[in-house]
């Protein structure tokens, strides 16, 4: 007697995870109904789906797993305890497939969706308040996450999918990223008010060259800015104490520690004075950047046209 063999492969206890959710996971809807009905006719009308395809379907599975699910009873069934077992965590793995998938249609809905948008810390205290208020006003249900970081970490979660835009400086240039500036903004020499310079208005950044300074973490786009304006103007600057945090070097120039090229403050700061620099032009680009290649949900969509609508006058006057 010749038996035939099936063309179905049956998984082994060894068996490769993926190769194993791929054969399971299209009959894990078909073994929930019939499970909670005890018959495959019912369950078929239930799903509408044909009656024959829904037997195949759980002699298939039974097969791909090496285990009997069900225990037969003409035309009724009823879970084995290994059915029994297995249902529990196929119910719950459904409804967490039915939680992600309302997860992510509620985020794309059009009106009260979600935009995961980065910037810089000394975007924070003003800029990015005033631009969600500017947004909001016409989009008043979308929602924001958003994260405060350096430019280059931004750029990692930005290409993790963790971001789906975000304001930084430099502008980056990477064939992975699309880019656009949106505004400049001037970097001032802060000096304490006790220091030889305050009493000046524009000073050429030269005339700091033998002066202590206090700045950002290299990695940090300012930091960056930073040496490149000192090298420029003939120097290097001498760094005595690094800072993740713009208003924190402030107070440290404030405590007579150094002096710092920063961005202007939200709100003034006593204990320091803040000088145009003339030599060489001190600024820095601002743009917002997002993943080539990667499709907008309509709530990014209409923020992105908002931001790039602010061309020019992104920043607080």
């Amino acid at each position: 007697m010749v038996h035939q063999q099936r063309s179905q492969r049956q998984l082994s206890p060894s068996g490769d995870t993926e190769d194993i959710v791929a054969l399971l996971a299209p009959r894990l809807v078909h073994f929930a109904g019939v499970a909670r009905t005890e018959h495959v006719t019912r369950a078929a009308q239930e799903m509408q789906v044909p009656q024959s395809t829904l037997s195949r379907s759980m002699v298939r599975l039974e097969h791909d797993l090496g285990v009997d699910l069900f225990a037969r009873h003409g035309r009724t069934l009823s879970l084995t305890p290994a059915g029994r077992t297995f249902l529990a965590s196929v119910e719950r793995a459904l409804a967490e497939v039915e939680r992600a998938a309302d997860e992510v249609r509620a985020d794309a809905d059009p009106a009260t969706g979600k935009v995961a948008f980065g910037f810089l810390h000394t975007m924070g205290a003003e800029t990015v308040p005033g631009l969600l208020h500017a947004f909001r006003a016409d989009h008043p249900r979308i929602r924001f996450s958003l994260v405060q970081n350096y430019g280059e970490a931004m750029l990692e979660r930005l290409r993790a999918g963790e971001l789906d835009l975000c304001l930084t400086s430099p502008v980056p240039d990477a064939p992975d990223l699309v880019a656009r500036r949106l505004d400049e903004q001037k970097l001032r020499l802060v000096v304490p008010a006790d220091h030889r310079l305050a009493g000046r208005r524009r000073v050429r950044l030269a005339e700091a060259a033998d002066e202590t300074f206090v700045t950002l973490e290299p990695g940090y786009g300012l930091r960056r800015i930073t040496d490149d304006l000192c090298a420029q103007a003939g120097f290097r600057p001498r760094v005595a104490f690094e800072g993740e945090e713009a208003e924190t070097l402030r107070g440290l120039v404030a405590a007579g520690l150094g002096v710092a090229l920063l961005p202007p403050p939200a709100v003034p700061r006593p204990g320091v004075v803040e000088l145009t620099v003339t030599s060489p032009r001190a600024a820095r680009e601002i743009g917002v950047a997002w993943l080539a290649g990667h499709p907008d949900t309509p709530p990014v969509a209409a923020f992105k046209k908002f931001l790039l609508s602010r061309r020019g006058h992104l920043l607080p006057d």
